[in-house]
Formats: C-alpha cells, sequence, structure tokens
C-alpha cells in the first residue's frame, strides 16, 4: 500500500448544457459523420414522447435511428444480452443513451462490448475494459445519477442478489447531452429517488479520504482519487443546489427553473463523485438494491443520514460546511453541533420529498442485515475511500440502526 502525492481529474469528452439544446443533436454528431444511430433506452420514454424529441431531429438530418427501447429500472443481465444483440444486429456508428442512469449505464456496456467484443462481465471491476469504446452519446432524462459524465455502469447480478459495477475512464461517454427541459415529464417519486441519489454522490464526494491520505493498492489502478480540490468544488456547488431546489422539483414538476437546477446539481456530483469517490452508502446500497429490488436512489436515500452520523466524527468541518451550504443557521453553534445540523438537514429534505426511511419499510427483515454487512465490507475500494475507515461490525451496526 503507499499513498499518493498527486491527483487526477477526469471528465465527459464534451459537455452541452442548456434548455431546448437536443434540438441540435444532429450538429453536435457531426464530428463522427454518423449515418446510423442506436439509441438506447426504455418504452415508458418512447411512450411518453421524450425519445421523439431526440430522434426527429436526426431523421431530419438523413441519419437512420435504430430503438433498443426494453431499458428497465436497474437493469439486469438478460437486457443487457439483448440490447448488445441489437447493437451487433444494427451496427451503428454511434450509440445514444436516452433516460434515466439505467438506460445510460446500459448504453455504456453495449457501447463497451460492441467495441471490445467478449461479454460484459469480461470488464466487471475496474481498469478492464482495454482501450476507448465507440462514439457514445448520453442525454440524461432524470437528475441525480450523474452517468451521462461518470465512468460508471451497474447492472444487476438477480441471481446473487447484488449490483456489480464496471468502472473505466474509458466509459465516459464522448458526448453528454444536458436538456433539463427533458426532465419535465420525470414522475414525483423518480425525481426524488433521483436527486437524494446526486445528494448522496456530493456528500460522499466531499466527505471521502483525502487523496494523500488514501492507502491504495501498490501495484493495482483504482477507480478513484480520494477527496480532492476540483471535485470538492463540484460537490460544493451540487449540494448548495440541491438545497434549492430539489424540493420545488419534486413538488412543482413543471418548474424549469427548479428542473434546470437540478440537471446541473446533478452533473456536477457525477463529476465529484467520479473523480473524488463514493464510498460506504453505496457499499450498503449494493446488497440492499440487488435484494430489496429498490431503486439506487431511494436506497442511497434512506441509508445517507445513518451512514453520516457514523462518519461525523471524523468529518465535523466537512459536515459544517454541508449544513451551510443546505442553508441552515448555524449562529452561535459549536462546529460539532454546526456539524450535526448537516445531518438534520438531509432527514428533513429526505422526509420532505417522500424517500423511505427505514430499511424495512423496503420489505427487508433483520436475518438479512448480516449478510448485507458482509457483501458490503467486501468491495474494499468503498471501504478505503470512506472518510472513516469501518469494521464489518460497523457496518452492521448502520444497518441495524437504519432498519
Amino acid at each position: 500500500m503507499h499513498r499518493r502525492d498527486y491527483w487526477n481529474f477526469y471528465s465527459a469528452g464534451r459537455i452541452v448544457f442548456g434548455s431546448g439544446v437536443v434540438d441540435r443533436l444532429s450538429q453536435l454528431l457531426q464530428p463522427w459523420q454518423a449515418k446510423r444511430v442506436l439509441i438506447v433506452t426504455d418504452a415508458i420514454l418512447v411512450r411518453v414522447g421524450v425519445v421523439a424529441q431526440i430522434e426527429q431531429p436526426l431523421r431530419d438530418a438523413g441519419m437512420t435511428v435504430d430503438l433498443f427501447d426494453e431499458g428497465e429500472p436497474e437493469p439486469g443481465f438478460a437486457v443487457a444480452d439483448k440490447a448488445i444483440a441489437a447493437a451487433n444486429r444494427n451496427r451503428p456508428d454511434v450509440i445514444i443513451g436516452v433516460g434515466g442512469g439505467s438506460n445510460l449505464d446500459l448504453a455504456k456496456i453495449v457501447a463497451c462490448v460492441t467495441t471490445h467484443g467478449g461479454s460484459y462481465k469480461d470488464y466487471f471491476g475496474y481498469g478492464k475494459v482495454p482501450g476507448p469504446v465507440m462514439p457514445l452519446v448520453c442525454t440524461p432524462t432524470t437528475a441525480g445519477t450523474g452517468s451521462e459524465v461518470s465512468h460508471a455502469a451497474v447492472l444487476t447480478d438477480t441471481e446473487n442478489q447484488l449490483k456489480i459495477s464496471t468502472l473505466s475512464h474509458y466509459l465516459r461517454p464522448a458526448l453528454a447531452v444536458i436538456d433539463p427541459k427533458l426532465t419535465l415529464s420525470c414522475p414525483p417519486q423518480a425525481s426524488a429517488d433521483s436527486g437524494i441519489d446526486a445528494l448522496t454522490h456530493a456528500i460522499e464526494a466531499f466527505t471521502a479520504m483525502p487523496y494523500d491520505q488514501l492507502d491504495v493498492p501498490a501495484d493495482e489502478p483504482f477507480p478513484y482519487d480520494g477527496k480532492q480540490p476540483i471535485g470538492d468544488c463540484l460537490a460544493e456547488r451540487a449540494i448548495e443546489l440541491i438545497g434549492q431546489h430539489l424540493v420545488k422539483a419534486v413538488r412543482e414538476p413543471g418548474n424549469l427553473v427548479a428542473r434546470e437546477g437540478m440537471a446541473l446539481a446533478a452533473t456536477l456530483a457525477g463529476l465529484a463523485f467520479s473523480n473524488n469517490a463514493v464510498a460506504v452508502v453505496h457499499a450498503l446500497e449494493y446488497p440492499i438494491g440487488g435484494a430489496l429490488h429498490c431503486s439506487h436512489g431511494a436506497g442511497n436515500g434512506l441509508l445517507l443520514p445513518y451512514v453520516m452520523r457514523f462518519n461525523l466524527p471524523a468529518r465535523i468541518p466537512e459536515f459544517k460546511r454541508i449544513a451551510q451550504l443546505m442553508g441552515q443557521d448555524l449562529s452561535g453553534l459549536t462546529d460539532l453541533a454546526a456539524a450535526e445540523r448537516a445531518i438534520s438537514a438531509v432527514e428533513r429534505l429526505r422526509t420532505e420529498i417522500g424517500i423511505p426511511q427505514r430499511i424495512r419499510e423496503l420489505g427487508g427483515t433483520r436475518e438479512q442485515l448480516p449478510t448485507f454487512a458482509q457483501k458490503s465490507f467486501a468491495i474494499k475500494r468503498l471501504m478505503l475511500l470512506n472518510g472513516r475507515q469501518p469494521t464489518e461490525a460497523d457496518l452492521l451496526g448502520i444497518l441495524q440502526e437504519a432498519f
């Protein structure tokens, strides 16, 4: 193990942000001279007309557009197989992921396997993708996962009830097209789940183990750099935007100002976490989400304040700053009391937008908790990145508090 004396920052190749920007999609694709594109999406987005907003400008520009619309929440291996088969059949020049993080992750997997062959299982873990993938465009319709700029793609292993990540900087899209108008059709609960997911990304990034204190395996590539200055700037702004706009985006779905604020927050948080870190919240959510079939955002949002309470003793200055960013009045408070306001602010936000507060509300049983703790503790990279190093017993304690 060794400690680094440097840090890195990665992004999508190009980020284009603005309400109505999907109308310019054919121009944005010009560098690839694409004649045929495959849109990876789901049937709901086709039905409500979102996909047509992306498809029509491409057809008008003379491109052939094929649709794979069998995407699903937390996609499993069977869906990945179908999507890859569609790409092999249609042989597109560009793959466009449209939807929430699940569809964008699926598009990343398709681009990877279509380019490099083999099975998606060959690329599980970090650093297994051997080189750049075919042109990949990601267009989010939710404000949460940050998958449009991140290096992660998650599939669900339904047999073992576990979510599995493929992590590679080659999976960062060549082009991220973020049009907040596309999120106007996102239902309130999906807006809540994705928004609290973005908050989790930002808070975990901001409170991670600093890059120069991170003990990483000496001879192995590592998927995150730990807490570093650019990621911190992005995380802070994301937390502030979410505090200002998330409740409104959930309660007033047609409020474009709130939608723009959350779309920006999600992208900033995606850049923050995919460079700094995610940590114990995500480690715990992977087995819980796999077993209880909750959305990734709902699982993260449920767990976030419980993990924050565990991390609090090691991250008082950061939590105090989070409380400030979320609009808390800290006058006259000790540093500890001010830091605790960050947790209460997250709890209050979680309640206001209808995120479950207990594992039992998701259908979990107390008997499952030791297995969840064991599977989470096995994700060593996320243990190392957490601002306070946990034992397996600590994880079980967090889960018991959250039960």
